[in-house]
């Protein structure tokens, strides 16, 4: 097959280490989705618990991304990253597979889930930065924004069918053992990883650096540019109003409206739904309209499609949340793949993982803020009172980019510095 024959096939075919990682992200996407799913309702339907836990619930996961992202992003860097993803999916596995074992000796409670959702959570702070990190040594610079964009796309499309299965699964079989579905998810991901044919350059493990050095140098590197600046700052704003929204959907969908755990199974999808075309379609609307003015722009659509949510009632009034709620995803998928294309284009391959996990403590950091905050909002001001302070704190966020110091820019990768044509970063790894 010539080269020409070759470039025309789909990246998860001609490069079977790239479909490898595309498996086990997407599985254990559609894993973490009926999760997501679940661990609520179960707070809601089986514990019993109040209106505020089941907010800070959702912000647990995302504790160890605030706690511990910064010396993890440093291991990271500093050892292979292959096996770090292994043995976190395994430990994750385990944790949420407790869940339902307890359920059936009648003894889960509250402390358990919310222990089992921090060490999930911190499981996850490793296969996720481990994983970054591997995309760049799979695929060449060139084919970053294709891979960014499946990977987006099909983790759409894995979240979109693991909230809807979950949603029915958790009506059908109750939620803890809806958790079921995770643990499968999960083997099908390490088998992937596995599987893996790349050779990860040699860590570096000189004994005269610190920890702590080199958790400020991630830092330091996160908001040494201009452009990393006001990535970091509109995602920061982002995730907190919007982490807001979701974090009290699941109140307002079960407990103000009355509907099934489908409902809002099926409700979230659209979502995901969209986020499958957005990340599916960002290679051609990048080309079309330039990655600075789709990163700008691309936030204001979200913040439209989550007001949609302060208008849903019981039945057909779901319809505005269903529609508002696939245009949003579609449009944080182009927001995400143009964000992350650009970070992995400009940094040097040994800073990323610190690069990722600085990023991520304050941008993911954030998800976890924004449930605590969404606990004190819906004792202060209710359900959707909650949902709309999240809608106008998010609503900062595209305001930051549309008049912020890249308001003018076209491409984002006008703004790359040049980088030397021998390095090794720019080669990548021949498709196996």
């Amino acid at each position: 097959m010539s080269h020409t024959e070759a470039a025309k096939k789909p990246l998860v075919l001609r490069n079977s280490n790239f479909g490898r990682l595309w498996i086990s992200s997407t599985a254990g996407i559609f894993g973490t989705a009926v999760t997501s799913i679940a661990l609520p309702v179960i707070a809601v339907t089986e514990l019993d618990a109040t209106n505020a836990t089941v907010a800070v619930l959702s912000g647990m996961t995302f504790l160890p991304w605030l706690l511990f992202a910064l010396p993890i992003g440093v291991l990271v860097d500093r050892h292979r990253r292959r096996p770090l993803i292994v043995v976190s999916l395994a430990v994750r596995t385990l944790l949420l597979a407790s869940l339902p074992v307890a359920w059936w000796l009648d003894a889960l409670t509250t402390v358990q889930l919310f222990a089992v959702s921090f060490g999930a959570g911190l499981a996850a702070v490793f296969f996720t930065l481990g994983e970054q990190a591997l995309v760049p040594l799979a695929v060449n610079r060139e084919e970053l924004v294709e891979g960014n964009g499946l990977m987006t796309g099909s983790g759409a499309l894995g979240d979109a069918g693991g909230r809807a299965v979950g949603g029915w699964v958790t009506d059908a079989w109750g939620a803890s053992n809806a958790l079921l579905l995770q643990v499968g998810a999960s083997v099908a991901s390490l088998v992937a990883i596995l599987r893996l044919d790349i050779t990860e350059p040699l860590p570096d493990r000189q004994k005269d650096r610190k920890v702590l050095r080199d958790m400020a140098e991630g830092l330091r590197y996160t908001f040494s540019t201009v452009p990393l600046r006001m990535l970091l700052i509109t995602g920061a704003l982002w995730n907190l109003g919007g982490n807001i929204v979701v974090s009290l959907l699941v109140l307002l969908v079960i407990r103000s409206l009355g509907e099934t755990p489908g409902m809002l199974g099926l409700l979230t999808a659209a979502t995901a739904a969209g986020g499958t075309l957005g990340g599916l379609s960002a290679k051609r609307i990048t080309a079309r309209f330039g990655s600075g003015r789709v990163w700008r722009y691309s936030m204001f659509p979200v913040v439209a499609g989550y007001a949609t949510l302060l208008f849903i009632t019981p039945g057909r009034g779901m319809t505005a949340g269903f529609i508002g709620l696939f245009i949003a995803g579609f449009s944080i998928s182009l927001n995400i793949v143009v964000s992350t294309t650009f970070r992995q284009r400009v940094c040097p391959p040994e800073m990323l993982g610190r690069l990722g996990s600085a990023q991520r403590m304050v941008t993911w950091g954030m998800l976890a803020v924004a449930a605590f905050s969404a606990g004190l909002l819906v004792e202060a001001v209710d359900i959707r009172g909650g949902i709309l302070t999240g809608i106008l704190v998010a609503a900062l966020a595209p305001l930051a980019a549309a008049f912020g110091p890249l308001r003018r820019v076209r491409d984002l990768a006008d703004l790359e510095p040049p980088r030397p044509a021998s390095n090794a970063a720019d080669a990548g790894q021949p498709a196996a």
